[in-house]
């Protein structure tokens, strides 16, 4: 089956739906999603959005913050402009639907999050995510022009590689022609042709073996985009969130959002004592990679398996209201939150590399544009401020349209694609081929490749990564197309791409520290 666009959008996240939202109108869109349109990233996003909309506040001091936690690694122009143009597409936001919370007076109801010198984030009650994803998924199908493809799973970007062109690696004149994507219901595989393609697909958490990401989040954009050849950047920033509820048999692991600690949360070891001033006097406000270490070296360090982040000494009444869903989450796990503190661990969190773009979210390749924790746009540097990710979404999906509406009506569809071959191929014999080959990855980088790293580590990793990826592109080569052996397949290129930019890194910076 083939089909035609003016613009393929992969993925369903703020980016995604945003584009979506905004190319309508000047052409057909067709959104493709390996799950559901409510199964992102975002959804998942609890903390808020970060913007400077109070007269208190001011953009230097935003964005002052942001090049601080990157540690010297943020493209500052990128930064100017991203938080300069954030508030403008918060109110467009808010016009589309999204509500956020307000004091009794009327105005937002901001919260503080480590790194920020200010009360910034807007946010809906504990789960900001949701109500955003809430609000563009009712624009999206109010959208007669909008084509949403659920469960429909993107393979590969189709670019000359697929016509029988030689194209050299990272070559300026590589194209992108579409996608061919493979629908999970009735396992066909179709052919995508758009004359402009945008990559949203989000993050890699799954990587690890314990993540607050979506079991959807396998580094599928960025995946295929090293397989189109095109640039990707700053692989070795992965952001563990500090504080993840532990409870081991549960995937992924529940987030409990940095503005607790904004809200006054105090982060103890198991027999109640403080530690973060050990490591920054910002304490429990530091960025985040620099609680996170010093988590993981007090649980290292003392053998425990988790620490403690202690509420009881807040209002019950404010903290039940602001956090009402991690209270009763909690609360199922028989921890009242107004009572007994919350055992908590790191958990790989988000991608600050990814596919290279440019402020006009522009890749390598032409034709194709990515926004999202799929991108990597020089905003978060080595670290990523707290809540700064849905706004680089909103920005860099409004400048992708602006740009792309320059190029739609001069591009042509290419209808010379070949759709995909699978011949002389057949059914896996053994999944279990398959989901052993998954835990092996998650659990070389989660010891290897995690929060504190070292050049025997990245070596031993790259050995083991090395023996799996050439088992599972055998397998790839004979067996017929499955979701769980396209995601083990992007899991390994991601995982490769992480291992390699984070041994050429030798300096530690950042969330990259090696011991």
């Amino acid at each position: 089956m083939r089909i035609k666009t003016d613009f393929l959008i992969i993925g369903s996240g703020l980016a995604g739906l945003s584009m979506a939202i905004k190319a309508s109108v000047y052409g057909t869109v067709t959104i493709v999603t390996k799950a559901g349109l409510n199964d992102s990233n975002t959804v998942y996003a609890q903390g808020g959005i970060a913007a400077v909309i109070t007269p208190e506040d001011n953009f230097e001091n935003h964005i002052k913050d942001t090049l601080v936690a990157g540690a010297g690694v943020c493209d500052e122009d990128v930064v100017r402009k991203v938080v300069s143009h954030a508030p403008d597409l918060i109110n467009e936001l808010i016009e589309w639907g999204a509500n956020f919370d307000k004091t009794e007076s009327g105005s937002y109801d901001l919260n503080k999050e480590g790194g920020h010198s200010e009360h910034r984030i807007l946010h809906h009650k504990d789960n900001t995510g949701y109500e955003i994803q809430r609000a563009l998924v009712e624009k999206i199908h109010a959208h007669p022009d909008i084509t949403v493809l659920e469960n429909h799973f993107s393979i590969d970007l189709i670019t000359q590689h697929h016509t029988g062109e030689v194209v050299k690696r990272h070559h300026s004149d590589t194209w992108c022609f579409g996608a061919y994507v493979f629908d999970r219901e009735t396992k066909e595989t179709k052919t995508i042709l758009s004359k402009l393609t945008f990559l949203a697909t989000g993050g890699a958490g799954n990587l690890y073996s314990n993540t607050t990401n979506p079991v959807t989040s396998t580094g599928d954009g960025i995946a295929m985009m090293y397989r189109a050849k095109g640039i990707v950047d700053n692989m070795e920033f992965v952001q563990f969130h500090p504080t993840s509820l532990y409870n081991p048999d549960e995937k992924p692991a529940y987030l409990i959002t940095e503005a607790m600690r904004g809200f006054g949360a105090v982060l103890k070891t198991v027999d109640g004592k403080e530690f973060m001033q050990k490591y920054d006097e910002r304490e429990c406000l530091a960025p985040r990679d620099i609680v996170a270490r010093a988590i993981d070296n007090e649980i290292k360090s003392r053998g425990d398996d988790y620490v403690l982040l202690d509420c009881s000494h807040l209002d019950k009444d404010k903290l039940v209201a602001h956090f009402p869903n991690i209270y009763k989450k909690c609360l199922s796990l028989n921890i009242d939150i107004t009572k007994d503190p919350i055992p908590v661990v790191p958990a790989a969190h988000y991608m600050c590399g990814g596919v290279k773009v440019d402020t006009n979210a522009r890749t390598s390749i032409k034709h194709l544009y990515a926004a999202g924790e799929t991108a990597n746009t020089g905003l978060h540097g080595a670290n990523r401020l707290a809540s700064n990710s849905l706004m680089e979404a909103l920005v860099y999906a409004d400048w992708a349209v602006a740009d792309a509406l320059k190029l739609v009506d001069k591009i042509e569809i290419n209808d010379s694609i070949p759709d995909w071959n699978d011949k002389g191929t057949s059914h896996p014999e053994e999944m279990v081929l398959i989901t052993q080959s998954l835990k092996e990855v998650q659990q070389i980088m989660s010891v290897y490749v995690g929060i504190v790293r070292s050049e025997v580590r990245l070596k031993r990793a790259y050995d083991r990564l090395w023996i799996i990826y050439n088992e599972t592109e055998e397998l790839y080569k004979k067996t017929k197309l499955s979701l769980p052996l396209c995601e083990l397949r992007n899991i390994i290129n991601v995982a490769y791409l992480v291992i390699k930019h984070a041994y050429s890194r030798k300096k530690s910076i950042g969330l990259h520290y090696m011991s």
